[in-house]
């Protein structure tokens, strides 16, 4: 069974991307110095070119993932609250942002309306402080 979440424990650092990243950059570094002080041919300075290359694929790719489920997490989320809000709010929806609705995502059923409409009052400014006004939590486990 999934732990449940709250603000403290929501994030998801995938600890393989981490450890990819430091052994690129480990790669990268020690190339560049062994490039500059005991080698410098075309054979090493391919090497450096590759892992160089490598690990800014891998920030590419972690971001255009996220981006990506950003985008998902937007339209699901207007169709929540599409079918969540009272009348008088739907007509607002189209005000939230990327982040507000990022943020929003956490919310219950229940406080969805009333944290909306601190977002459109500008109480909540950002995801953050969304996510932080959360009382009742509604986990994403499948966030990348």
């Amino acid at each position: 069974m999934a732990q449940s979440q709250n603000y403290a424990n929501h994030t998801r650092r995938p600890p393989l991307l981490y450890l990819a990243g430091c052994l690129l950059s480990t790669a990268a570094t020690g190339g560049i110095g062994y490039l500059l002080v005991v080698d410098f041919s075309a054979g090493t300075l391919a090497l450096f070119v590759v892992a160089a290359c490598t690990a800014i694929g891998l920030l590419f790719a972690r971001r255009f993932s996220t981006g990506v489920q950003d985008r998902v997490i937007r339209l699901e989320e207007r169709l929540r609250l599409e079918r969540m809000l009272p009348d008088e709010l739907k007509d607002e929806i189209g005000q939230l942002t990327t982040d507000h609705l990022i943020g929003l995502r956490f919310a219950s059923d229940a406080e969805l309306p009333k944290l909306v409409r601190l977002v459109l009052a500008g109480e909540l400014t950002d995801r953050r402080s969304i996510k932080q006004a959360v009382e009742d939590w509604r986990p994403d486990h499948q966030r990348v």
